[in-house]
């Protein structure tokens, strides 16, 4: 599948950052904010031509759907009914599967806020999509606020009961270039839930005295793939969930999000078969921090009121990330 120049819409402010979207996945193809200097650098993985999106399976800034994440077996249960899915992450349903919204081709509309420059994407996915029940009407919007944060807005209505679990997966890279692994991060959470081994098994543990303790700045880990506990997780609040640094470029990036979940993943998987800007995507050249529901919740009785969207109700997941510069 091919795209136009008119499937991208740039967003900008009056400091000279910007961003752009394309319609194919609700993606963030480029983010160009400034380093300490004032110049300007893409801080997340993109592709030169938005036709390529659809020929890579890294998720590269697309917007998941309609469960992010993994559902353990690639299977689920709900109101008595259950539900096969394809395991596109053998033997597990990843991301909404092969043809999930990462694969859909939105309907995009500028918006006008007083926060700055922004674009509005919609999606019906229809009953069965997926595997899924029921249709669900999705939007997403980005914003582009004049001070250097993006703001990522997602909602989803349905006419029967199904999970949701939108998921932004930009890969972050502060530098511009090279690896995430000088990059400080910390994590505002006290706990994680542990996998077997990647897909959690419905427990909790504390992160202290693990490799998982992100509670002071801390070298990111080559391996991290893992779901973090975010702290005060009280439902439509936004807070604090972590902040990336990078020392070279002087950038930081704060997240802030109302989702109780936060997956970190260090790109190990990247192979260097896509590329952009003229570097290859090679491993651990982004990070991803998904802010989200936890995964496998649908399969998680204590969990599985965190995706479960119901006919009159309105799934509603915020994250702003902000880009800030110093030492």
């Amino acid at each position: 599948m091919s795209a136009t120049p008119s499937d991208v819409h740039t967003l900008t402010n009056a400091r000279g950052s910007f961003a752009r979207i394309a319609t194919f996945g609700a993606t963030l193809v480029e983010l160009q904010v400034p380093d300490r200097d004032g110049r300007l650098g893409n801080v997340v993985l993109g592709l030169d031509d938005p036709g390529d999106y659809a020929g890579q399976n890294f998720f590269l800034g697309a917007t998941c759907g309609r469960v992010g994440n993994r559902i353990r077996n690639a299977r689920f249960t709900l109101d008595g009914r259950t539900y096969d899915l394809e395991a596109n992450d053998p033997p597990h349903h990843l991301h909404g599967g092969s043809r999930g919204w990462h694969r859909a081709r939105w309907t995009a509309e500028p918006v006008t806020t007083a926060d700055g420059d922004a674009v509005a994407l919609t999606l019906i996915s229809p009953d069965g999509d997926g595997g899924y029940p029921g249709t669900v009407e999705a939007r997403v919007i980005y914003t582009l606020t004049k001070y250097d944060a993006l703001r990522v807005e997602m909602s989803a209505t349905t006419d029967r009961p199904t999970p949701i679990n939108m998921v932004h997966h930009s890969y972050f890279n502060l530098a511009a270039t090279g690896t995430i692994l000088d990059h400080a991060l910390t994590i505002f959470g006290d706990a994680y839930t542990p996998g077997d081994p990647v897909v959690p098994t419905g427990t909790i543990e504390p992160v202290a005295g693990t490799p998982f303790d992100f509670g002071s700045p801390k070298r990111v880990l080559p391996d991290l793939d893992h779901n973090f506990v975010v702290r005060h997780a009280t439902p439509g609040q936004v807070r604090a969930v972590a902040r990336l640094h990078d020392s070279r470029s002087g950038r930081t990036m704060t997240v802030v999000s109302d989702q109780p979940g936060l997956q970190v993943y260090a790109g190990k998987f990247l192979d260097g078969s896509t590329s952009g800007g003229g570097r290859a995507h090679a491993r651990n050249s982004g990070i991803c921090l998904e802010t989200q529901a936890f995964p496998n919740a649908i399969n998680v009785p204590d969990w599985r009121d965190q995706v479960v969207l119901r006919p009159g109700e309105t799934y509603r997941h915020s994250t702003i990330y902000t880009f800030t510069v110093g030492t």
